[in-house]
């Protein structure tokens, strides 16, 4: 295994707010030519969602040897500023954040993953950062409720070509199965998913998830290189 030096930091968004973001540094990194940052959003603010709850997956990540980086978005832990009700100031976070990374550990691109309602905040940052290449949802909020806040970011992570995973328990109180199926047959791109059985919502979210979540979205990232890959072997 791995061991991971954490590095923190204030990163400034666009509005002068200062987010407590920490770097998860792998002590031997990944050896793949494509060298992919993965970037966490956390759940929502509101309802007290902080960088904390990130800290599994993002550790087994940076044991797996890629840089992983959490952050706590306006108004949430040690980051200043006012959460949003919609999460659209929140975007900026992101794209800050993103920025900063590219800057300290000149990835050759990024994987966004969110949680909860982080996923629909990412999933809105995604096409507005050149150097995100890929996005990974756990527990994407497509409900009928969750609409009401986030459903405005929703057309923004469907209707971009770039890769796309959705992680989601059979047993989520926020999405079914029918509805996440039913709103990813509009999805632009490659798009997959991955559903763990009888699990729910917050239950997923726990920690006794974080070492499945890391095994998701380590598969999907080699994917992603299996890809470009064969592109390159068979000049397309």
């Amino acid at each position: 295994m791995e061991s991971t030096t954490v590095e923190s930091t204030k990163v400034e968004s666009t509005d002068g707010v200062k987010l407590h973001t920490r770097l998860f540094k792998p002590s031997h990194p990944n050896p793949s030519p494509s060298n992919l940052a993965i970037v966490l959003v956390h759940p929502y603010s509101v309802l007290g969602g902080f960088q904390g709850l990130l800290r599994g997956i993002a550790t087994g990540l940076s044991e797996k040897g890629y840089n992983a980086v959490t952050f706590d978005m306006r108004g949430a832990g040690k980051s200043t500023g006012r959460a949003s009700i919609t999460g659209f100031k929140e975007v900026d976070d992101v794209m800050a954040v993103c920025k900063w990374v590219c800057e300290k550990v000149s990835p050759a691109g990024i994987v966004l993953v969110g949680s909860s309602a982080g996923a629909p905040i990412a999933g809105s940052a995604v096409d507005k950062i050149n150097e995100v290449i890929a996005y990974v949802s756990i527990g994407y909020p497509f409900g009928l409720t969750a609409s009401i806040l986030f459903g405005r970011h929703h057309d923004n992570i469907l209707k971009s070509e770039k890769p796309k995973l959705f992680i989601m328990g059979t047993k989520d109180g926020f999405t079914s199965v029918k509805q996440l199926k039913n709103k990813l047959k509009s999805a632009k791109g490659r798009t997959e998913t991955e559903f763990i059985e009888g699990v729910g919502h917050f239950q997923m979210e726990g920690p006794a998830f974080d070492d499945q979540m890391v095994e998701f979205i380590v598969d999907f990232v080699n994917s992603l290189n299996e890809n470009e890959s064969e592109t390159v072997r068979f000049g397309l």
